[in-house]
């Protein structure tokens, strides 16, 4: 088993995932309402983009971070890692969050940039109503049951389309839209274009994500019971006597949950 990157690289390739999926998020909303005036037409083109970029995204970054580009996938694994001794640790955490906070900002203004938009005009999207909050609950709780449910029952590999299949169809199914995502939410109030959400709706958005964390980690307890602690069982000793020498045996908890 290879050594995990540097912390430095970890966080700045957070950053940078975050950056890149708002930059779809919002940029693909801004052709959409420039090419139709159809909002289900918008929304689709919107929802695919997403979908691509994610999957995409995924794919390429998740062996050096994880592919978290979410803090409530960083909390939640940190949280479900405690038990098992596992990363991300606190100091992960702690450079996760602001990165993927600062990529999700930048993200948004990229895209607003590149289409000729005031690069930061804060969204003037109402999105405050208790359907849209459980929508966000959730949206986000199935993702987190998603994600962690795939490591604990061995298929991780699949995340990158299934992850990417599941936003798309919370994109349609969720009366948000499927945001589940502070990071995501947070960037997204820097743009007042299709994809924007009002500063005013942030907070609310961003609690009903941080409950929808909460209920997808119970969740996975309950279909797949609590993980297993590591114990001294768990641990190859290597054989000075054989060569090469046998690596530390962990239970990592998905691609996504590193």
């Amino acid at each position: 088993m290879s050594a995990p990157a540097p912390l430095l690289r970890r966080a700045a390739v957070e950053g940078l995932g975050t950056a890149a999926l708002v930059t779809v998020v919002v940029g693909s909303g801004i052709q959409a309402t420039e090419l139709t005036r159809d909002v289900g037409t918008q929304l689709l083109a919107n929802s695919l983009a997403t979908v691509f970029d994610l999957g995409v995204l995924i794919a390429l970054l998740g062996g050096v971070s994880g592919a978290h580009f979410n803090p409530v996938v960083t909390l939640a694994a940190w949280s479900s890692g405690r038990r098992t001794g596992e990363a991300p640790t606190l100091r992960d955490v702690a450079a996760y969050l602001p990165a993927q906070i600062t990529g999700a900002i930048g993200g948004a203004v990229l895209a607003d940039a590149m289409f000729g938009k005031p690069l930061v005009r804060f969204s003037t999207h109402d999105r405050f109503s208790s359907p849209l909050w459980l929508g966000e609950v959730i949206a986000t709780a199935g993702l987190v049951w998603l994600i962690f449910g795939l490591a604990r029952v061995g298929r991780a590999h699949l995340a990158p389309l299934l992850v990417a299949s599941y936003i798309g169809a919370a994109y349609w199914f969720t009366s948000s839209t499927s945001f589940a995502n502070p990071a995501v939410t947070i960037g997204r109030a820097f743009t007042d274009t299709f994809a924007g959400i009002a500063p005013t709706s942030v907070l609310p958005f961003v609690a009903a994500q941080l409950i929808g964390a909460a209920a997808g980690l119970g969740l996975v307890t309950v279909c797949f019971g609590r993980p297993t602690p590591v114990s001294e069982d768990d641990i190859i000793i290597p054989d000075d006597s054989q060569q090469p020498a046998a690596p530390t045996r962990t239970t990592a908890e998905s691609t996504l949950a590193r």
